[in-house]
């Protein structure tokens, strides 16, 4: 039975984001792609790697979005929803293939390409995740939310990068302890 033409996109997504997200975006060849893909290398449906890591990222947003939507645990105020959302993150680290934040990576990866369509798709994700946190934080009575949202995010990719650096889930502990303190402005 033939694959349709989706399904074989699908299966090229899920196995080149498998791959970016262990080996790295630039590490990783096509003919690895095609080969976990299980197709051939000429039926791959992106005109390049490049078109490919944007569209990557762009699922990898999408699902990763929607995670966050999902989130919703019931908090009573900020300092719930901080505790809340940086031990999950803490738990994301503690994973054992850890490899730190896919669209920082992405971004770091290609810091000396400014008009990488992959760069454009990390930057249109981390602008989607402080919205959320603003939202989430105002949700919570947290005054300036938009304000706090972005401290938070600072926080949020020191945490990332430092559990990465020095393999050590304690960060997000260090980062809620001070992104309570933050939220309490005024």
């Amino acid at each position: 039975m033939r694959r349709s033409a989706e399904q074989t996109r699908l299966r090229i997504l899920d196995a080149a984001y498998g791959l970016f997200w262990r080996q790295g975006f630039l590490r990783v060849s096509m003919d690895e792609i095609a080969a976990r893909a299980g197709i051939t290398k000429r039926a791959q449906h992106f005109l390049s790697k490049d078109a490919l890591m944007a569209a990557v990222l762009a699922y990898a947003s999408d699902l990763a979005i929607k995670r966050l939507r999902d989130f919703q645990r019931p908090v009573a105020n900020g300092a719930e929803f901080i505790d809340s959302y940086f031990t999950q993150l803490g738990d994301w680290g503690a994973k054992p293939k850890y490899s730190g934040a896919g669209f920082t990576r992405a971004a770091v990866e290609l810091a000396d390409l400014r008009g990488h369509p992959a760069r454009a798709i990390a930057h249109k994700h981390k602008l989607a995740v402080e919205k959320w946190l603003a939202e989430e934080l105002a949700c919570t009575g947290v005054a300036a939310a938009s304000d706090r949202a972005r401290e938070v995010m600072l926080l949020t990719e020191g945490a990332m990068v430092l559990m990465l650096i020095h393999a050590d889930q304690s960060w997000p502990k260090a980062a809620a302890r001070a992104a309570r303190i933050l939220i309490q402005k005024r």
